[in-house]
């Protein structure tokens, strides 16, 4: 295997449940699979891992994938899965080394904050933090959960700042705990 190859993910969508009818092979991010298939019922990751959104332009609920098969997309709200229809998809490259992020407290970094470089189940316990509104991801790709034991839906972080996840289409939202992905899938 060529060291591209070792970071090229790839996914496959098929309209149907259990891998029928048409499908579309997506081995980057994709912003708006409606032009290719009029639904996602099932898919098939076969390398990377993936964070699949129910709406186009990776907006509204999210949904961390590796790789493995996925044969009906209404059974995989058992998995914490909130939506039973993909409209876009984003690779998540693997990253190595350090994993760095600040939460905040409140939107536009303000409030109490704490800087994290490993998994936090409950930010209520390890940091006396009653919600997180805003962070900056200095290392690494994350992601957020909105229960603690991460639980609840998802939100994919990559490096950069984020002032408010309202802002984000997250409205209401708040993160309880908060994991590395640290899979090389």
């Amino acid at each position: 295997m060529t060291t591209t190859g070792m970071n090229m993910g790839k996914i496959t969508f098929y309209e149907e449940k259990n891998f029928q009818g048409r499908s579309y092979e997506c081995m980057s991010d994709c912003s708006d699979m409606s032009s290719n298939m009029s639904r996602c019922q099932s898919c098939r990751v076969d390398s990377g891992c993936f964070m699949v959104y129910e709406k186009n332009n990776y907006m509204g609920q999210q949904f961390f994938m590796r790789r493995g098969e996925y044969n009906d997309m209404h059974r995989m709200q058992s998995m914490g899965m909130m939506f039973d229809n993909i409209r876009s998809c984003r690779m998540i490259p693997f990253h190595r080394g350090q994993f760095r992020m600040k939460i905040y407290e409140k939107e536009s970094f303000g409030g109490q904050s704490n800087e994290m470089m490993d998994d936090c189940d409950n930010i209520q316990d390890r940091y006396r933090m009653s919600d997180c509104q805003s962070c900056n991801v200095m290392d690494g790709h994350w992601l957020m959960y909105e229960q603690p034991h991460y639980k609840g839906r998802m939100m994919y972080m990559r490096p950069g700042e984020y002032r408010s996840f309202r802002d984000m289409g997250m409205s209401g939202q708040r993160f309880m705990s908060m994991r590395r992905i640290t899979d090389m899938c």
